[in-house]
């Protein structure tokens, strides 16, 4: 279980933590890609959110591997789940999936599903119709203040998504019950399935319209393991609902697929995977 020290959470990270947040992350990538050679997965989707998976996973979520039937500890639900590849991969990383099970994803009949489904270990519930999650995660939130319980909840939402109304929604209710500790994070990486964010319905000012929402905002580097460690010890100590909006860049960690709109969905060749994975393991 991640330790329960507040003061041990939130003091800086070490440059030893760094890098073994980097092992995993990297470890994490991996899984991704090779899974993504075994069916059409959302690969640029869940390579941006790798980082920010990590470090909620390693550093921040209060849970127990051994233990989730008990209903114990923080929640984290992915809204954006065609970024499914990422968590599965994250939860297998953190000792929650089993390594068989994550083996078969992509094959048929595999009980993984190209978006989260619940009953699936560590997934709380299913996700792929957009804009649904922040709300849920409200009502959790709102539930577990009414059952005086400490769990606090992490919701991860995509910047195309929230082209939603109902995110807005969520988020005016959220900030009117004053949801403390709930905290969403935008994977802000610019790009969704028709295009580019500011193309397809323009989301900017973001941070100001999180703000005239009622909610504390931080913005940061998706990718920089002490930034987004700052934003999540200052969002969980938060008195408002917060939102951290992470810069992040879609197909992170395979330059040929870095903010490249084709690999929203795609299937890696052979070669394509020993191009991408030699990369890797070269940074």
């Amino acid at each position: 279980m991640v330790s329960n020290d507040k003061q041990a959470i939130e003091r800086p990270l070490s440059s030893a933590e760094v890098a073994e947040l980097e092992l995993h992350a990297r470890s994490i990538r991996r899984y991704i890609l090779e899974a993504a050679a075994r069916g059409r997965q959302h690969i640029g989707s869940a390579l941006s959110i790798v980082d920010i998976l990590t470090i909620l996973y390693f550093r921040h979520l209060r849970l127990d591997p051994s233990n989730l039937e008990s209903g114990a500890g923080d929640r984290f639900l992915l809204s954006k789940g065609h970024g499914a590849s990422a968590l599965y991969a994250t939860l297998l990383e953190r000792g929650i999936l089993a390594k068989e099970i994550f083996s078969t994803f992509g094959l048929p009949d595999s009980r993984l599903c190209g978006h989260p489904t619940a009953g699936t270990p560590g997934v709380e519930i299913s996700t792929g119709s957009l804009g649904h999650g922040l709300a849920i995660a409200a009502g959790m939130a709102l539930g577990a203040r009414l059952d005086r319980s400490p769990m606090r909840v992490v919701v991860c939402l995509g910047d195309g998504e929230l082209n939603e109304g109902s995110n807005w929604e969520a988020a005016l209710f959220s900030a009117h019950q004053k949801l403390a500790p709930l905290v969403a994070i935008v994977d802000r990486n610019g790009l969704q399935q028709e295009g580019p964010t500011e193309e397809v319905a323009s989301l900017e000012p973001l941070a100001h319209k999180w703000e005239s929402f009622g909610w504390s905002v931080c913005c940061v580097c998706g990718h920089d393991f002490p930034a987004l460690h700052a934003a999540l010890s200052a969002s969980f100590s938060s008195k408002r609902p917060a939102a951290v909006i992470a810069k992040t860049t879609k197909g992170r960690g395979v330059s040929f697929m870095e903010n490249r709109m084709e690999w929203h969905m795609a299937q890696l060749s052979g070669s394509e995977l020993d191009r991408a994975l030699l990369e890797l393991n070269q940074n």
